[in-house]
């Protein structure tokens, strides 16, 4: 009894070290031990294991959500958030689709939307590191699943890291869809290194790469480039992006499939 007391005393300091660094940004570690009464390597233990599960990233005298912590958020609430504009970009991106693909599905929620669109364009093979993809799409007739194993991001519901990469190694996709948590001058970032190494791999699998991006990605920053928008087929984002960046970003090379927000349609 006395030791699961302790795993639970240690999960729930773990919850509020996670809500700390959502409220404020930074944690400082010697501060943690001092606020839950236990020693500086405790709190480093623990700061190891939120890293390692994506929740947060270790700096020299504690840690941060680098950038924000929205988008370290769970799965539920990132899909709530711009949900309508998502499921409009979701159903436009779904008109790529042809029956008889091979499809690589990143673990966006805004992918996460077109999962639920797979099945109107079956048979098709989905590859996928998205945990709630492979749970949605597991028992759908028409649908040949091919689920990336790798080490586990409770953060992101999803498999990340080398494992994960060298997963995608081995197959060839006709199409992948992805999406960004942030668009700076023209180039795709993440927060984490292993979100980057995971979609390079990716995107170095697949015929034709199509980018999912609400407008609000293009004012928000990330801290590790992954790609620029150059490298990408297709990006499809919503109406509320300026025109002046749509025809920059047509001017690279990349086709653009302008979404109205209130879902009525498509504009070239």
């Amino acid at each position: 009894m006395a030791t699961a007391d302790r795993a639970d005393v240690r999960e729930e300091r773990r919850v509020r070290i996670r809500e700390a660094v959502v409220a404020n940004g930074f944690v400082r570690a010697a501060e943690l031990a001092d606020a839950f009464g236990v020693s500086l390597m405790t709190i480093h233990r623990d700061l190891d294991f939120l890293q390692s599960q994506g929740w947060l990233r270790k700096v020299r005298g504690g840690a941060t959500g680098l950038p924000s912590a929205q988008f370290h958020g769970s799965v539920a609430e990132r899909m709530a958030t711009m949900a309508q504009t998502k499921q409009h970009l979701a159903r436009a991106a779904a008109r790529e689709l042809v029956p008889g693909q091979t499809v690589l599905l990143d673990d966006s929620t805004t992918c996460l939307h077109l999962t639920r669109l797979l099945t109107e364009r079956t048979p098709l093979t989905v590859i996928t590191n998205s945990l709630p993809a492979i749970t949605a799409l597991a028992k759908e007739p028409g649908v040949s699943l091919i689920a990336l194993g790798g080490s586990y991001f409770p953060a992101y519901d999803a498999f990340m890291g080398l494992h994960t990469a060298d997963s995608v190694e081995a197959f060839r996709a006709d199409v992948l869809f992805m999406s960004t948590t942030a668009v700076t001058r023209g180039r795709c970032y993440h927060t984490s290194p292993e979100t980057v190494q995971v979609k390079r791999a990716m995107m170095a699998a697949a015929s034709r790469r199509v980018l999912l991006a609400d407008h609000t990605k293009f004012t928000r920053d990330g801290l590790y480039a992954l790609a620029p928008l150059s490298d990408f087929d297709l990006l499809v984002v919503d109406d509320g992006l300026a025109q002046e960046e749509v025809r920059e970003i047509r001017g690279g090379g990349t086709e653009v499939r302008v979404v109205p927000r209130q879902g009525a349609g498509s504009r070239a």
